[in-house]
């Protein structure tokens, strides 16, 4: 009987710490809202400029785990991408996912209606290369809308 109870323990153990160590690869919804609020805040400190050079880096202080930085005009350009730098200058406003959901479409919508928000739809993960479900959250400044999404 006790070997059946170290057994569970150690096995209810092992599981709990493999969760911990998987969550320490994705980032946080608090994490997010974070990234965005320091991002709004480089670009009026930095300049536009500067601060999409600083999103697109690979190395820059935008990207952390599968964490990124993103800005869109109004329209659906892609300003800065901190995963993908072919998306530069291009409009992806009718990107879709794979369920054919039109996320950019309701990101774009709703930040212009309310500002700010999170959106989920099914992306590739920049990191373990499969689709996986995603939040995004945003922020409207200006003309611009600056997300940074999470994988779940």
């Amino acid at each position: 009987m006790r070997s059946i109870i170290k057994f569970l323990t150690l096995t209810l153990f092992s599981i709990f710490v493999s969760q911990s160590v998987m969550a320490a690869d994705h980032g946080t919804a608090q994490e997010a809202e974070a990234m965005v609020k320091k991002a709004m805040s480089f670009i009026k400190t930095k300049g536009s400029e500067a601060a999409y050079t600083e999103f697109n880096s690979v190395t820059g202080s935008f990207i952390d785990r599968d964490m990124y930085i993103f800005v869109l005009d109004l329209s659906g350009k892609t300003l800065a991408h901190g995963a993908n730098a072919k998306l530069i200058g291009k409009n992806i406003s009718t990107l879709r996912d794979i369920d054919n959901k039109a996320f950019i479409e309701e990101l774009l919508a709703t930040a212009k209606s309310k500002g700010k928000g999170w959106i989920d739809y099914k992306w590739p993960n920049p990191t373990t290369k499969t689709i996986e479900l995603k939040s995004t959250y945003f922020e409207k400044s200006g003309d611009i809308v600056v997300g940074c999404g999470i994988y779940k």
